[in-house]
């Protein structure tokens, strides 16, 4: 139980962490403000290398259902363990972006707008109105690059000690690219927990926040798997 609770506490964190610097400190429906795109970007990526050395020695500090289900597909774990982690991941997301909607409620004159508590989007209204097709792609490429760090950082062939710092500034940089078009999930908990709270299009659009990133994972899995591990 302590992996499961683990990885709960860690997407709990990673969502506390990122949305909050993106809805409180940094960035709106509309656009940048606060600490900004660099901010939001950082805090995003800090939040998995924290995560990673405090959680990582007894989960493996996955936090996102795509890096489980890569993992999975790449022959790394069990599939008990992986609808473990799934569930775990999606209950600490969900309560992450309910602390986070009682902290932003307690602002005078609150309200949840569409996209509300960091939650991921695209087209007409939100930030820079890309398309659908840009979305689909560039969240399902990010994560394929972001599960082949992964992969390669906690193989035999990667440093195990630098594994952490190497995967959160992956992540810092998916976001900096990445932010004006969806927000950056790259993980379907992240996305789910503001979006079960902000409702409307967040909700509506949660889908592509569900495929993509798994499309991706299974994407850098099979590229992993017969590409770099096989003898």
């Amino acid at each position: 139980m302590k992996k499961y609770i683990a990885e709960m506490i860690g997407t709990f964190s990673l969502v506390l962490f990122g949305c909050g610097a993106a809805s409180i400190a940094g960035i709106s429906s509309t656009g940048p403000s606060g600490i900004g795109l660099l901010g939001i970007s950082i805090a995003f990526g800090f939040a998995v290398v924290a995560m990673a050395y405090a959680i990582g020695g007894i989960s493996g500090c996955h936090i996102n259902p795509a890096v489980t289900i890569g993992v999975l597909a790449a022959g790394k774990m069990e599939v008990k363990d992986a609808i473990g982690y799934i569930i775990a991941q999606c209950s600490g997301a969900i309560f992450g972006a309910g602390v986070l909607y009682l902290i932003s409620s307690g602002q005078p004159g609150f309200q949840m707008g569409e996209w509300a508590l960091g939650s991921n989007g695209w087209g007409e209204g939100y930030l820079g109105g890309y398309n659908t097709m840009s979305a689909f792609v560039i969240e399902t490429v990010m994560t394929f690059l972001f599960l082949l760090v992964i992969l390669a950082v906690t193989s035999k062939f990667g440093n195990g000690t630098m594994a952490g710092l190497a995967i959160g500034v992956t992540l810092m940089l998916i976001h900096l690219v990445a932010i004006p078009v969806t927000g950056t999930s790259v993980n379907p908990a992240r996305s789910l927990g503001p979006a079960i709270f902000a409702g409307g299009k967040a909700l509506m659009q949660l889908w592509l926040f569900i495929i993509a990133p798994i499309v991706g994972a299974l994407l850098a899995a099979i590229v992993w798997k017969f590409g770099f591990e096989k003898e």
